[in-house]
């Protein structure tokens, strides 16, 4: 059977519930389940550690439960039509924003329905219901799942699901990964810069005990704190304004459309954009987003382009090592110093004047030579997943229409 053989069905008919979220605040203490909101769905797979929580009844809780195999589509704003597919959910509800579709399974995959959402036939339709309306995009769940699709049999569907599903989950568990590598530099720069750790083993006499540092490093961290502007810190260990450690320079204009296909990343206030074929700034270096989302810190590992809603640091000679720079200028909260207005910025004088922690060169160098290993690795892994993104995203268009499976029938090879 070929593709033009596979019925076409609408999207509405294969779901067996279609369902509005639930109209809540989200809050940071976890008062209730996790509560899902189009942000949370926008930059790929759901990160459940970032999302909030809501309270909610037993009774709501229920109504709006997510399962494992349910897809959530953004209904309004920039992102209307922006979908995922939920995995192994925790105890979640979704929100008012976003439409619940849970899948006849007696009819369809649901993750092949889920990349379906995802192909450009879909988009053209999003986009022809949309319209001009781009003051404030939205659609209602009946207009969206009006969409039509070609249904294949369903062994086709698995077989889809199958081979652009394990392309998914590879780039999820090197997400993962990435986090970790993350998690472990961020918990050796709290260890040594923030909580003082070896500082106290000293005081306690317990140097050399279980699970301290080597004594060449152990050495380097002084036996005692003292006050400083920032309270208690370890002795001989001053505090400097930030415009002492760098100078933050402006990043410079590059409109989507000017933008030549490249493998240089081109970074904004929220990190990474999109591609370019050539860079403004060589790395590794840190951009500090300026406009739109101001204060957030991202770290680049190679060469790149940061774009004028954002800063790139350019540190100043023999103060600190980039890693120690970036780590702690992620925990100064610059973004609380954002000018209060409808497109928050970060003011540079004020981020200048910000007080940072200096240890010694050689104590922030030796961190940088702990942390230099998991950047790389983290770079690597991260570009493992660009390609992995496009070996998919060049996949699913031509599996949706049956053409790359009927292309390689009788030639014995397979798609699963």
């Amino acid at each position: 059977m070929g593709s033009e053989d596979w019925p076409e069905v609408r999207l509405a008919d294969l779901c067996e519930s279609i369902d509005y979220g639930y109209t809540q605040s989200a809050c940071l203490e976890p008062v209730g389940p996790k509560f899902l909101r189009i942000t949370d769905i926008v930059s790929g797979p759901i990160d459940w550690t970032s999302v909030p929580y809501c309270e909610a009844a037993q009774d709501v809780a229920t109504k709006y439960s997510l399962r494992d195999g349910d897809i959530v589509i953004a209904r309004t704003g920039a992102t209307t039509g922006t979908s995922t597919y939920v995995q192994s959910p925790p105890d979640a509800v979704f929100a008012s924003y976003l439409v619940r579709l849970q899948v006849d399974r007696s009819k369809a995959h649901p993750r092949f329905i889920a990349f379906y959402l995802r192909s450009p036939e879909f988009w053209d339709f999003i986009r022809g219901v949309l319209g001009d309306k781009s003051a404030q995009p939205n659609a209602s769940a009946k207009t969206m799942t009006q969409a039509t699709l070609r249904l294949p049999p369903m062994p086709e569907q698995r077989r889809i699901a199958g081979t652009l599903g394990a392309l998914d989950d590879k780039i999820e568990l090197n997400r993962r990964m990435n986090r970790s590598l993350e998690s472990m530099a961020r918990a050796i720069f709290k260890s040594w810069f923030v909580d003082f750790d070896p500082v106290r083993k000293k005081m306690e006499g317990k140097e050399g005990g279980e699970g301290g540092l080597p004594p060449a490093l152990a050495a380097l961290f002084p036996s005692s704190l003292g006050e400083s502007p920032l309270g208690q810190i370890p002795t001989g260990w001053v505090v400097d304004a930030v415009g002492e450690f760098i100078d933050l320079r402006y990043g410079k204009a590059l409109r989507a459309q000017d933008r030549q296909p490249g493998s240089v990343p081109v970074y904004g206030s929220n990190g990474q954009v999109g591609w370019h074929d050539t860079p403004l700034v060589s790395g590794p270096g840190i951009v500090v987003g300026r406009k739109g989302n101001p204060g957030t810190v991202s770290w680049v590992q190679r060469d790149f382009f940061p774009i004028d809603t954002s800063f790139y640091v350019r540190p100043k000679r023999d103060t600190a090592d980039l890693h120690y720079l970036y780590h702690a200028l992620d925990r100064l909260g610059l973004p609380s110093l954002s000018a209060d207005s409808a497109v928050p910025g970060l003011n540079r004088e004020s981020a200048c004047h910000a007080r940072l922690l200096k240890p010694p060169l050689v104590l922030t160098t030796a961190y940088g030579s702990f942390v230099k290993p998991l950047a790389e690795r983290q770079a690597h892994v991260e570009r493992e997943s660009v390609r992995l993104t496009e070996t998919r995203d060049a996949l699913l268009p031509r599996l949706l229409d049956g053409t790359l499976h009927h292309a390689h029938q009788g030639r014995g090879v397979r798609c699963d």
